[in-house]
């Protein structure tokens, strides 16, 4: 596992922009390059920057397919809150050639929830499988929508949401937990653990246990961050105010092993 620190927020998501790009520019095969995306607050700084990276002429979505990590149940695309309305105001509006055939986000308004999670592995094993999966995390170490105690080697399916992220995300839906979707679709432990590479974003103080749990824990399903441990190609891009609870010796060796990737 590799652990990029850089001094903010803001330098974290130019980082990781950086780094996504030279992959897709890089792409050789004549395939799609496959792109695992997240919502929430972390990835936006690295939204923006691809953005500008795009109509700029640097860097081109043409030949990416895209996959999104989660979504509400019992959501349309038009409700503000959704995912898929998130992901376009955010990213994929905001691209010059993005092409909409491309983009793949679970439908929360399906009468058949277990065979659109099942259609949606289908399809990302269609394409090989995803080449990079960017993702986020929760204070509790939850990968996507996978609450503590969800299995290691989950695969795209139904979950309910405790009552800590329906607290959390009711900020989004007027302070009322009620009005937070129960339940989501979301990718498993194992559909992201089977990218070929996985960067995940992980900023500020109120993440600082989850990364500590992340690189320096057991693996565990109470923190299903854990699992990044096993994989092959695994990095954490976070900023200082999130390395508050790593040992010295760790936060000392990522910042020396890492040092030319300091920005």
């Amino acid at each position: 596992m590799r652990v990029v620190i850089q001094e903010n927020y803001q330098k974290m998501c130019q980082w990781a922009a950086n780094y996504i790009a030279a992959k897709i520019n890089s792409h050789k095969e004549d395939r799609p390059f496959v792109l695992g995306l997240p919502t929430g607050s972390s990835p936006l700084g690295v939204y923006a920057e691809l953005i500008k990276k795009n109509k700029a002429g640097e860097l081109s979505f043409a030949n990416v397919v895209t996959f999104n990590m989660d979504e509400y149940v019992g959501l349309p695309k038009t409700h503000d809150q959704s995912y898929w309305y998130f992901m376009h105001d955010n990213f994929f509006d905001h691209l010059v050639d993005m092409k909409p055939e491309n983009i793949n986000i679970l439908n929360g308004m399906t009468d058949d929830p277990e065979g659109e999670c099942a259609r949606y592995e289908a399809k990302i094993a269609s394409y090989g499988g995803i080449d990079l999966f960017m993702g986020g995390i929760g204070v509790d170490g939850h990968l996507a929508f996978n609450e503590p105690f969800t299995s290691l080697t989950s695969r795209t399916g139904v979950r309910d949401l405790t009552t800590d992220t329906r607290i959390v995300n009711s900020r989004f839906f007027g302070n009322d937990p009620e009005k937070v979707p129960a339940k989501a679709l979301s990718v498993g432990i194992g559909t992201v653990t089977d990218s070929k590479e996985v960067l995940i974003l992980i900023n500020g103080h109120n993440k600082a246990r989850a990364l500590a749990a992340s690189v320096e824990g057991s693996v565990s399903q109470k923190w299903t961050c854990s699992a990044l441990q096993l994989h092959k190609a695994a990095i954490i891009a976070c900023d200082e105010a999130a390395c508050g609870e790593l040992t010295v010796d760790a936060y000392k060796y990522f910042l020396d092993i890492e040092k030319g990737e300091r920005l």
